[in-house]
This record gives C-alpha cells, sequence and structure tokens, in this order.
C-alpha cells in the first residue's frame, strides 16, 4: 500500500461534473493497493494518519495531528502510485491490486479511519476523477506499508 499525502486547505473530487467528495482544512490522500494488501495496511494506515503531525503549531512548527486540528480527510484510490516505472516509457502494473482486491481494501481503510474518529470524505472507487486541491506549503509526504 502507497498512500500520497497532501497538507491542503481545500480539497475536492468531481466524477461526472458533481462532486463526489469536498473538504476544507485537512489531508488530501491519494492510496495505491497493492495486491498482497490487507488489514495489517490498513492498520499501519490509520495509525500513521491518525498520530502523524503535518499541522503547523502557533510557532509555524508541525507539531499537531489531523485531530488537533480538526481536520478532515479526503482519500481518494489512485492505482497508479503502485505502478513500476523503472524499465522502459510504459509504467507496469502487476504489484497492483485487482479492481475487487483493491475496492475491498479501499472500502476497509474507509470504515477503519471513520471508526478511529476521523472525519472522512470520498473519491469513487474506479471512476474518472477530477481532483482538485490547494496544497498548504506545499507540505507532501509519501507512505508505503
Amino acid at each position: 500500500m502507497i498512500a500520497l499525502i497532501q497538507r491542503v486547505s481545500q480539497a475536492s473530487v468531481t466524477v461526472d461534473s458533481k462532486t463526489v467528495g469536498d473538504i476544507d482544512h485537512g489531508m488530501l490522500v491519494l492510496l495505491g493497493v497493492e495486491k498482497t494488501d490487507d488489514h495489517t495496511q490498513i492498520q499501519k494506515l490509520v495509525r500513521k494518519l491518525s498520530n502523524f503531525r503535518l499541522f503547523s503549531d502557533e510557532e509555524g512548527k508541525m507539531n499537531l495531528n489531523i485531530q488537533q486540528v480538526q481536520g478532515k480527510i479526503l482519500l481518494v484510490s489512485q492505482f497508479t502510485l503502485v505502478a513500476d516505472t523503472q524499465k522502459g516509457n510504459r509504467p507496469g502494473f502487476s504489484r497492483g491490486a485487482s479492481p475487487e482486491h483493491g475496492e475491498a481494501i479501499y472500502n476497509d481503510a474507509v470504515t477503519a479511519l471513520t471508526d478511529a474518529g476521523l472525519d472522512v470524505e470520498t473519491g469513487q472507487f474506479g471512476a474518472d476523477m477530477q481532483v482538485a486541491l490547494v496544497n498548504d506549503g506545499p507540505v507532501t509526504f509519501q507512505f508505503t506499508f
């Protein structure tokens, strides 16, 4: 599982000209699911997103987590994050989860984040999505679980 986290002042996902997910202050999480991913990776994701300090305190230091700033998470599936780009000029997706497995892991991640008390909005799994964001900082981190 690969997660690309961006601290945002605003982010949204649109599908067929309809907004399906929208947040203000928080984090946009682009999530790539690999074929070997299971609940172990989901629990690691929940712990990291809950506790990772990427928000600034009153002194401008990254000392606050998502819950301390009452931020929201916009979780968007993005299978291209797990692409192999080392050979040639075309990405390979052999590490990526099947659509069925990817969707199950993605949905379980949404549930686990919500159960952990986080405020979560989502994209639409498998859809052609337009993602808009204002990256605050910019601040971007990549995690591999």
